[in-house]
């Protein structure tokens, strides 16, 4: 039988400090008070000192509420029942369904041995041109997706959802609206992709610890999932909001502040999350996309800063756009080297072309007189912009690069755009016709 404690000696906000003995950290408690039983979990340890994030909140519990500890971690019902559904930050059903108790599988435990990795060297194919063909996702990859607030990421990761060639798709919501819940929801069940997902979403509305609990929790169970042998991709949004409460949990706890008043490990919270992407020789794989928001756009700012350290590049999400010269997939040339011999120079080609177009726009907007190549440069932008850049579009990779050589084909000559004669000679369209 667990000791049963009944002297709080502080509280402040959703944390209950007292003294306590054998405690261990991420421990659960339970905390029974005249409002009833809430569920907590040790967040820090200073000798007999305990402190508790009480998952409710701490309003209603008095000094002389009684605390139990439970002497297990925080753990998540694992099995193919999840897929379809969808749960809370703490794993309840959300969706109505029936609660699932058996197999608990702990969260929060290590990274894998890097030893025991292996080189990423699959693409995830995502139907999307401005990723399949200029910064192609790799099994076992993290990458963030950079946005400021009002741009369409939480679309994005549905459409990736939706189109990306995986087994899995584990969501993962922190601080979402409970608008964009639905949205998630009803999207992947109108295409048919819910039964391949499971989402654990946190609400604007739900208890700030259980933001902090989703990444793991979602992390916890993709990892199940690719020792199965299966291909899991997790969406995760949004990891600023996830910092947020990390940092809204150290202020309670009067916590020294870092940077912008974030917890000073913000590097080893978010590294310790991103760092489950991987590659398991002899079963699948996790690859991490997740969503973060720069406050003022500012790429500078706390969060974007340290995760452009732990990934591996970065989508810059702009006027609802992949940004195709801040976006970058570091581990692309693993793969796009065996996708289609034109796929590299294809690539290069078209981006160098369009950089050459947003010189022409400046020229143009400053009354400069547009010369013959600039209009053909205008003309390619506008194509380049409707048919590679649009996020709606869901065009396989080989017709991708294909609809490039077109758009190409329709604006310039063979010897204007920088590609070898045994490639134009064996991928330049015949006849033109303007997409």
């Amino acid at each position: 039988m667990n000791t049963v404690y009944h002297q709080i000696d502080h509280i402040a906000g959703s944390v209950i400090t007292l003294c306590a003995s054998g405690v261990k950290y991420r421990e659960l408690a339970e905390v029974t008070s005249r409002t009833g039983t809430s569920l907590a979990q040790v967040i820090k340890l200073d000798g007999d000192t305990v402190s508790l994030q009480v998952f409710a909140g701490a309003r209603g519990i008095a000094t002389d509420a009684r605390v139990r500890f439970l002497a297990t971690t925080m753990r998540v019902p694992f099995s193919d029942a999840l897929l379809g559904r969808a749960f809370t930050g703490s794993a309840k059903p959300r969706d109505n369904g029936p609660e699932l108790t058996e197999n608990l599988i702990e969260i929060g435990t290590p990274s894998v041995n890097p030893a025991k990795r292996i080189i990423p060297r699959n693409m995830v194919r995502t139907g999307i041109p401005m990723i399949d063909v200029f910064n192609s996702l790799v099994e076992s990859q993290k990458l963030p997706i950079f946005a400021k607030a009002g741009e369409p990421y939480n679309p994005l990761l549905a459409r990736i959802a939706l189109q990306a060639e995986v087994d899995v798709i584990i969501l993962g919501g922190m601080g979402l609206k409970y608008d964009d819940y639905l949205y998630f929801r009803d999207t992947l069940d109108d295409s048919g992709a819910l039964s391949r997902t499971v989402m654990f979403i946190h609400t604007a509305a739900d208890p700030i610890v259980e933001c902090t609990l989703v990444p793991d929790i979602s992390l916890a169970v993709a990892e199940q999932f690719a020792l199965q042998g299966r291909k899991v991709l997790v969406l995760l949004t949004d990891m600023t909001a996830f910092a947020d409460a990390l940092k809204e949990i150290a202020i309670t706890m009067e916590q020294i502040p870092s940077n912008r008043g974030y917890p000073g490990d913000l590097y080893s919270q978010l590294a310790s999350r991103y760092e489950k992407a991987v590659d398991f020789e002899g079963a699948g794989s996790i690859t991490i996309l997740a969503a973060t928001t720069m406050p003022g756009d500012d790429v500078t700012h706390p969060v974007p800063d340290n995760t452009g350290y732990i990934t591996e590049g970065q989508f810059y999400l702009r006027n609802g756009r992949i940004e195709p010269f801040g976006s970058l997939s570091r581990l692309k040339q693993l793969v796009n080297k065996d996708t289609r011999p034109d796929h590299r120079v294809v690539m290069d080609a078209m981006i160098k072309l369009y950089a050459s177009y947003n010189e022409t726009l400046e020229k143009q907007s400053m009354g400069f007189r547009m010369t013959s190549w600039d209009e053909k440069l205008l003309k390619y932008g506008e194509l380049f912009e409707q048919n590679m850049m649009d996020l709606n579009k869901d065009i396989p990779l080989e017709k991708a690069l294909d609809r490039g050589w077109e758009i190409l084909a329709d604006c310039f000559e063979t010897n204007e755009v920088g590609i070898p004669t045994k490639l134009t000679d064996q991928f330049w369209p015949k006849e033109t016709v303007s997409p």
